[in-house]
């Protein structure tokens, strides 16, 4: 027996996959002063989807000299799924140290409870696309705390919700204090990298992991080669294996980024 997955994706028949209905908008304020440069993500399966959004905001996001780490970004565009993925918007503000993300769903009633571990409104059709287990904003929120920055949550005009994540800036007395020599810049950990080690830091910079295949898809080489440098850096404590053949960043690994 068939039935709806949610109210606003649709099915494809031929492939049998849930498909997003809504382009996702990614304006990016290169100047406040002027109006925002625009990048749509169009509907497609919601893996891919979610993918695609993930990678483009925090691909944007870096350009602009951005700090927010790929795993916090993913983890509010999931929460997307909540809204079905309606009408989303994304802004990039301040430099790529804030990025704000509305939609036109339902809304957040309880926003105190929805940064609470365990809480979620996951239905059994969403966990095929997310964990599904009330992890996501509150992880994002701890995360930014940690690190200065912060996660609001606010109703949209009319109706939905917006999310908007910040890191702290330095202020500019400390950066011009640094470029004078007057103060330590934090120190950068002391790691080698090969070239390929470089690449695999370059992939992870708008992907949440990467294994082999992934490598070569994007460089070309061989898989046992790219096995190889990526044990490397397992062993160099830059990524680490969560099963399978995919590496995920460490801590150290988020500080080597480029």
């Amino acid at each position: 027996m068939s039935r709806a997955f949610y109210p606003f994706v649709e099915e494809n028949q031929e492939e049998a996959e849930v498909q997003a209905r809504y382009a996702a908008r990614i304006a990016v304020y290169d100047d406040a002063a002027s109006a925002p440069r625009v990048v749509v993500v169009d509907p497609t399966d919601v893996r891919s989807y979610l993918e695609e959004i993930t990678s483009e905001v925090s691909r944007l996001s870096r350009e602009q000299g951005g700090h927010i780490p790929f795993m916090v970004i993913r983890e509010v565009v999931e929460n997307l799924i909540h809204a079905y993925f309606r009408e989303p918007a994304i802004s990039i503000l301040d430099g790529g140290d804030t990025i704000r993300f509305a939609d036109q769903g339902p809304g957040i009633k309880e926003k105190e409870r929805a940064l609470e571990y365990g809480t979620t409104s996951a239905t059994e059709e969403m966990k095929r696309y997310i964990r599904g287990v009330g992890s996501g904003l509150p992880y994002a929120q701890q995360y930014l705390h940690d690190h200065g920055g912060t996660l609001e949550i606010q109703d949209n005009i009319s109706g939905g919700t917006i999310v908007t994540i910040s890191m702290e800036q330095p202020k500019k007395s400390q950066v011009e204090a640094v470029g004078r020599g007057m103060v330590e810049p934090v120190a950068r950990p002391t790691v080698t990298l090969s070239a390929r080690g470089e690449k695999v830091l370059a992939y992870l910079v708008s992907h949440e992991s990467v294994g082999p295949k992934d490598l070569v898809d994007a460089y070309g080489g061989s898989q046992p080669t790219w096995s190889r440098e990526l044990k490397s850096l397992e062993e160099a404590g830059v990524v680490s294996k969560r099963g399978g053949q995919k590496r995920y960043l460490t801590n150290l690994g988020q500080l080597l980024l480029p």
